[in-house]
């Protein structure tokens, strides 16, 4: 048996050693997806109904390109944490692995083709 003080307890990042990291990660990229969401929904929303030069013109200036870019990758990122701990919360034995893993390689696979969709469309 351990004798350990309150302070000593409660210091570091928990019994799983990651969740404060995680719930930090979350916040952040809640924040900036409070900010990206409604300037990606602007420039965005703008296109709409337009032709496909008017769409290519838009996307390849700078502002709206990065914009939609930062959206879908911080997007994703959130989404692939979100699940995350989805998964972990509700599957049990070596499906939780499986899962979470497939969900990390159908992120970051989103992520980089969304990425490079902006990227042929903005240079």
């Amino acid at each position: 048996m351990a004798y350990l003080t309150d302070r000593k307890r409660a210091q570091g990042l928990g019994s799983a050693k990651s969740g404060t990291e995680h719930h930090w990660s979350m916040m952040v990229s809640s924040a900036a997806l409070l900010l990206l969401v409604p300037l990606f929904v602007f420039t965005f929303g703008a296109t709409l109904g337009g032709s496909y030069e008017e769409v290519v013109a838009t996307f390849s200036r700078p502002f709206p390109a990065i914009i939609a870019a930062l959206t879908l990758v911080v997007g994703f990122m959130h989404f692939k944490n979100g699940v995350q701990t989805l998964i972990e919360d509700y599957v049990h034995g070596p499906t939780k692995k499986l899962l979470i893993i497939a969900m990390i390689c159908l992120s970051y696979g989103a992520a980089g083709t969304a990425l490079f969709a902006i990227a042929r469309i903005a240079l």
